[in-house]
């Protein structure tokens, strides 16, 4: 996975300075990101502070969990539902002359 050069703290600051002084575009060459990345930032992180950017970061990395998790089942749910839905004739022909 690509390391990233930002963390959420760092990001909103970047986001409250440009509140404070209103310059996106001298704001994006200071931190040399683009003004897409800017507003990618802006829609993901507008309005929180630290600790509400950690904590959106503690559930995506839980959803990611559970989202592998409830993968993991449904394989499992499926391949038994194949197991299931074979036909369970006896391999061997004489198995029916010893009772099997």
């Amino acid at each position: 996975m690509k390391r990233k050069r930002f963390t959420e703290e760092k990001i909103i600051g970047v986001l409250k300075e440009s509140e404070a002084c209103a310059g996106t575009d001298d704001i994006c060459r200071r931190y040399g990101i683009s003004a897409a990345t800017f507003d990618t930032w802006r829609k993901k992180y507008g309005g929180m502070d630290a600790s509400e950017a950690t904590r959106l970061h503690e559930l995506e990395i839980e959803n990611a969990k559970l989202k592998r998790i409830v993968a993991d089942q449904v394989l499992d749910m499926s391949s038994m539902e194949e197991l299931l839905a074979k036909n369970w004739s006896h391999p061997w022909p004489s198995a029916k002359l010893w009772g099997f």
